[in-house]
């Protein structure tokens, strides 16, 4: 359960000035572990494991609002990752490297500072039937929420605004902050839909420029329709450039058809993925999904999914050899089989 601390009890714990506005922090998390079968390695090679971050990524986060009156509130959100079989930190060893922003919202959107998602992200996790997650997750084939092959960005200032008939805009900029070249490793994108009631359309696109100024470019369209009995998932993307686990591709054309089901307290999932190599080389890949949630209360549930990818590389080839990973790994193999557990707080 989320645990808030109003603003009178930090200002007596942490001996600080006096509350001008009612505030509160939220304390929340997710802890995420279970058993990774992996399969079609190099020389047939084959791997056992405990993992966390299968289904998400494990993690703890701080979600704090001030109320500054008129309808405009300050906000931030501080998050770690957190790799629970170990108990050391995720993103590198990053302290907050999934999110640490600061910043306004209003009836007027929101204006956020610091290290966010790219708005690709946000479509590719909200329309993929695993949420970027377990075997079948999408970013085994197609770029992991953006151009570079990183579904985050530092340096950002982000604009966001949701109409209450639907409609929604999401604008970025990332500075790249190289001395004497202002475009070396910058980032912008932007995103336009429209989200209300069964139907989700959302039109993305980021920019990522390498350190020598050369770009990156992905363009995603993310769309899904609720029937009530089952989901339909589609994402159709092209890429100039974009990066899988740092698997290079400079041109392709990514399609997914998926559906999500819900059956009783529980909801399966399946997808069909397509990454088409434009270029000579003919690195083309397709995965096929299958997966399925038992939640066993809001916060708790069970998982299991299997995942298969059709390389026509070959397993060690330098590059085109997709594997089949989950939220937080790149996986060994074309092949991958998981089972687990996930509890929110």
């Amino acid at each position: 359960m989320n645990i808030k601390v109003s603003s009178i009890a930090l200002a007596v714990g942490l001996l600080a000035g006096p509350c001008w506005a009612q505030s509160s922090v939220t304390l929340y998390g997710l802890v995420d572990m279970g058993f990774v079968h992996e399969s079609g390695g190099v020389n047939g090679a084959s791997v056992n494991k405990l993992t966390s971050g299968i289904s998400a990524g494990s993690r703890l986060g701080f979600r704090g609002l001030e109320d500054l009156g008129g309808g405009l509130s300050a906000i931030f959100t501080l998050e770690m990752g957190i790799n629970a079989d170990t108990g050391s930190i995720g993103q590198g060893g990053l302290g907050f490297g999934r999110q640490s922003f600061v910043g306004l919202q209003g009836d007027f959107g929101s204006v956020l500072l610091g290290r966010q998602y790219t708005p690709v992200a946000f479509i590719q996790t909200e329309t993929d039937p695993f949420y970027t997650g377990l075997a079948g997750d999408s970013a085994n084939l197609i770029s992991p929420g953006g151009a570079g092959g990183n579904n985050r960005m530092d340096n950002t200032v982000r604009y966001t605004y949701t109409a209450t008939n639907g409609l929604t805009a999401d604008i970025v900029y990332g500075f790249g902050e190289v001395a004497n070249n202002n475009s070396a490793k910058r980032q912008y994108g932007g995103a336009v839909g429209y989200v209300s009631g069964p139907v989700y359309v959302k039109l993305g696109y980021h920019n990522v420029n390498d350190a020598n100024g050369v770009p990156g470019k992905v363009t995603y369209l993310g769309a899904m329709y609720d029937f009530g009995v089952a989901k339909a998932h589609f994402n159709y993307v092209v890429n100039k450039g974009d990066s899988v686990f740092g698997i290079v591709n400079p041109d392709s054309r990514d399609v997914l058809l998926g559906v999500s089901v819900p059956y009783g307290v529980g909801r399966f999932m399946a997808s069909y993925i397509r990454k088409e190599d434009r270029t000579s080389a003919n690195l083309s890949a397709n995965q096929i999904a299958l997966g399925y949630t038992y939640y066993l209360s809001k916060r708790t549930s069970f998982y299991t999914s299997i995942a298969r990818i059709h390389n026509n590389a070959l397993p060690g080839a330098a590059t085109g050899f997709y594997r089949v990973g989950n939220a937080t790994e790149q996986g060994s193999g074309s092949r991958a089989f998981n089972v687990g557990i996930r509890h929110t707080f």
